[in-house]
């Protein structure tokens, strides 16, 4: 199967349930297992959730009434140590936009994961071009920032404390320093429209991203759009991901998905499998404490992972467990 114009992408967007599930998924999850049978266990550290900007969507956003925190320079290489000591070769570097983080901090940890032979990927916000050179200077592999939803007007709405412009300018930058992009969208969200999430969809195709960490639509407590609506449907989430691997078979995808009780978060057993059978391939090993992991809070109960449930997702998926 061939999916190249946005009016493939609508037509699947568009199938009955009952056929994607006998004919689409059941593809992408085939053409993923024929490249690599594994789910990539990817260690994960939310390293301050303090953040200047002020997202509609984001559990986050500055005023938010959440416990705010930060590791020190030391902390982070504890966690590293702590990944590293578990067998873990990838790593992804996260936070909100804290203006009290130091760069050469940040460049700092990127060195010492590198020096264990780790893939690092970064995501911080939005940078000016001259930090990607030092980045990828320092040995960065991917970085992540994701254009959230590729319609401007409805992006400037969302994020008033950046642009759509503005958003796509650090998208290139990234590019143009041969750092690998990882970037994508909420699914879904309230107002969203199917030629929207088509133009999502082939947006990603657009920037040959690396890694899609896409997600289906959680409202967070106390958010401006939590008031428009939601959750996302997970259906629309399933066959994003499924046209994902079919567009690009190569690609990461989250399988850190939510499925029908939203209580149990990010680390749902159901949410998890549904993701992998429907062609997604990435879990997350979170490095934070559980108290801590808490107010690392863009969704609400995203809940962290540990290593035995990654294992029991591939076990289930009938897959083996990658740390590199």
């Amino acid at each position: 199967m061939n999916i190249e114009t946005k009016k493939d992408v609508l037509a699947l967007l568009d199938m009955p349930r009952e056929e994607y599930l006998r004919d689409i998924a059941p593809l992408a999850k085939k053409i993923y297992k024929n490249y690599r049978n594994e789910i990539i266990a990817n260690a994960m550290l939310g390293y301050s959730n303090v953040c200047r900007s002020r997202c509609l969507y984001c559990g986050m956003r500055a005023g938010s009434k959440i416990e705010r925190y930060r590791l020190n320079l030391e902390e982070i290489k504890n966690s590293v140590d702590l990944a590293d000591s578990q067998g873990m070769k990838r790593i992804f570097f996260i936070s909100g936009e804290d203006p009290g983080c130091s760069f050469d901090d940040i460049l700092e940890y990127l060195s010492y994961a590198k020096k264990l032979g780790m893939r690092v990927c970064l995501g911080i916000g939005e940078l000016e071009r001259s930090q990607f050179n030092e980045l990828k200077a320092a040995g960065l592999d991917e970085y992540a920032m994701k254009f959230e939803m590729s319609d401007r007007d409805t992006f400037n709405r969302l994020n008033p404390s950046t642009n759509f412009d503005r958003r796509m300018e650090r998208i290139s930058f990234i590019l143009e320093e041969g750092i690998s992009l990882a970037s994508g969208n909420i699914v879904d969200y309230p107002g969203q429209t199917r030629d929207s999430l088509a133009n999502d969809i082939m947006l990603m195709k657009e920037l040959s991203i690396s890694w899609a960490p896409v997600i289906s639509y959680l409202p967070a407590k106390d958010t401006p759009l939590a008031k428009e609506g939601g959750p996302g449907n997970l259906e629309l989430l399933h066959k994003e991901i499924s046209i994902l691997r079919i567009m690009m078979p190569t690609v990461n995808i989250t399988a850190q998905q939510p499925g029908r009780d939203l209580k149990k978060g990010l680390s749902d057993t159901e949410g998890n499998l549904d993701a992998v059978n429907s062609g997604a391939n990435m879990l997350f090993v979170d490095l934070l404490p559980d108290a801590m992991a808490k107010n690392f809070s863009v969704v609400d109960n995203r809940s962290s992972l540990r290593l035995s449930h990654i294992k029991e997702i591939a076990g289930l998926a009938g897959m083996k467990v990658s740390y590199i």
